[in-house]
């Protein structure tokens, strides 16, 4: 069953469903996953890179905040800063001179040697001190400030980050501590350090990222204390990040990074555009694209070319098998090759040179055994002609014989006359056909013999189409039937009859009806003479209707019809209908 439906389709086809199935489907499916495999591992790539990023941006800051939270702690630890903060100087000397030996070295050292510092400044509750280089009263002012408040909120030991705005719009990033730790000493005073960081230094932290994308410091409150996002008032007002995120786009993703120790609760949260992020896998996709048109279009001029090649030469072998059946055989004229179409094309033009070669020599003997045939059928014509003419001069000589010896008339004469055109007619040998005319002539002639004999008791009449005229019959088809409506017809009976001869052309064919009011015949011998229209026996020494059947089908074969209707005491009607010859096709 699979083997005919293959054997059904054309070789193009097949080719064209080998293309698609075991090229171009495989083509697209490996670029497919290609194109699948790189476009993740470039996802894998740039994720990996972003989370670096973002790794790098909390480590970065979680590093600044770590080294001012290590200066707090130096400072929260310091029992000479703590004590020289502590005293009671009697006079503002004494103070400076204790300062300058200890305290400016320290704040000097604390703030050239972390670039990320831009201030350090020491609240303290002794009036004594004077509030200058770093050192501040922790007045009531201070004390209502939001930097004191969140100080006092939280574990005394626990330094917090916060950011501020001491100069109105001017953000500050600040770490606040108490300097507590030796609150039990006697004569203690309240006091806290503040360590401002440099915001360039944070914005340089933020915005040092490869990848475009906005980043988010988000504190314990879900408020934006800082962003790269230029359109977020963050400086002037709150802003709750959950209103941001609410408002991504579609084609944004959210990563967080959360912050822990003294920033517990903080986090950094960076917004990045997908179109930005995967843009290097245009690469991949037009490598992809490139690879696929060289996978697809190279193969398919390469199989186009091929299976052109097969079909053209197939098609040409084709055309001259066509050629062969209308027997023109044409050899295939294209240089040699030695594949299997090569093979076939020598092949076929192999056997179409013997078949041509055989041909004709079975034409050349056809044809002379067809002369051969044509002398034959023309030497019986001839003979069957010699058979009908003796018989018919016989019954004519007879005729005038015995009409002569009843009594010497001057019709005589001319019934020698008609005689004499007769015999002269059957010596013709050299004319197979004579036109419908001439025929008539003959037939007129026999009858006015027959008349001459019988007198008053035979009768006839002729009726020729004018068109019918000049058509061409074969030579005494009509005597002979007009002979035995003569003598087997009219002559048995006393009163005598008619004889009727009907000549008339019909398309293209010729009509011929003889008609007598004789003695008629009987159905046996009817049958008889249709009998001769149907056997294939050879005509031996027949003569009279027989002989005409003979000839006719000779001449016609199949293409001739004779009806016989007879009755007896009635009469005999004969039809024959042949094919239509005109002059010039004799």
């Amino acid at each position: 069953m699979k083997r005919n439906f293959l054997s059904n389709i054309r070789l193009r086809d097949k080719m064209l469903i080998l293309y698609v199935f075991f090229v171009l489907i495989p083509v697209i499916f490996s670029n497919v996953i290609f194109y699948q495999v790189t476009t993740a591992n470039v996802k894998s790539q740039r994720m990996s890179d972003l989370s670096k990023a973002m790794e790098q941006v909390r480590t970065n800051f979680t590093g600044e905040i770590r080294n001012a939270v290590d200066i707090s702690s130096s400072l929260y630890t310091d029992i000479l800063l703590t004590d020289m903060l502590d005293t009671e100087y009697a006079h503002p000397i004494q103070y400076v001179e204790a300062y300058a030996l200890y305290l400016r070295k320290i704040l000097n050292t604390y703030h050239s040697g972390f670039h990320s510092i831009q201030g350090l400044t020491i609240y303290v509750d002794n009036t004594t001190v004077l509030p200058s280089g770093g050192v501040e009263f922790l007045d009531e002012k201070v004390r209502r400030s939001e930097a004191y408040r969140q100080l006092t909120v939280g574990p005394q030991f626990s330094p917090i980050f916060m950011r501020w705005s001491p100069g109105g719009t001017q953000q500050t990033f600040s770490i606040l501590r108490k300097l507590d730790y030796y609150a039990a000493n006697p004569g203690w005073k309240e006091k806290f350090v503040r360590l401002d960081l440099k915001t360039s230094t944070i914005r340089q932290i933020f915005t040092n990222i490869t990848i475009p994308g906005r980043l988010f410091l988000v504190n314990s409150a879900d408020t934006v204390d800082y962003t790269t996002d230029s359109d977020v008032p963050w400086t002037s007002q709150t802003v709750a990040y959950s209103d941001i995120g609410s408002q991504l786009r579609k084609h944004e993703f959210e990563m967080v990074y959360p912050l822990s120790g003294e920033l517990t609760g903080w986090k950094i949260v960076g917004l990045f555009d997908e179109t930005e992020i995967y843009r290097e896998l245009r690469q991949p996709l037009h490598l992809v694209i490139l690879l696929a048109c060289l996978n697809i279009i190279l193969p398919t001029l390469i199989i186009i070319w091929t299976t052109r090649n097969i079909h053209v030469r197939l098609a040409r072998v084709l055309e001259h098998m066509k050629k062969v059946k209308l027997q023109r055989f044409e050899p295939i004229r294209q240089p040699e090759t030695s594949d299997e179409i090569g093979q076939l094309t020598a092949e076929f033009n192999r056997m179409t040179m013997t078949i041509h070669r055989l041909i004709n020599d079975v034409y050349v003997a056809d044809i002379q055994h067809k002369n051969l045939e044509l002398q034959r059928r023309h030497a019986q014509l001839n003979a069957l002609q010699s058979q009908i003419n003796p018989h018919f001069l016989f019954n004519a000589l007879e005729t005038i014989r015995m009409r002569s010896l009843m009594k010497d008339e001057d019709e005589t004469a001319r019934i020698i006359q008609y005689m004499a055109k007769i015999f002269r007619n059957a010596l013709t040998w050299n004319r197979d056909r004579v036109s419908v005319k001439e025929e008539l002539e003959y037939v007129t002639c026999f009858i006015e013999i027959q008349k001459y004999r019988f007198g008053h008791k035979m009768d006839y009449s002729i009726e020729l189409d004018p068109e019918a005229g000049q058509c061409f019959i074969p030579k005494m088809t009509l005597l002979p039937f007009v002979e035995n409506a003569s003598i087997h017809g009219i002559e048995p009976l006393k009163e005598g009859g008619e004889i009727r001869l009907r000549i008339k052309r019909l398309a293209n064919q010729l009509i011929c009806v003889v008609e007598d009011t004789g003695a008629g015949m009987t159905e046996e011998k009817r049958n008889q003479l249709l009998a001769y229209v149907q056997t294939e026996d050879s005509m031996g020494d027949r003569v009279g209707v027989q002989n005409v059947i003979y000839r006719l089908k000779l001449i016609y074969d199949n293409r001739f019809h004779i009806r016989f209707d007879s009755t007896l005491g009635k009469g005999t009607r004969v039809e024959i209908v042949i094919p239509l010859e005109e002059p010039g096709m004799e």
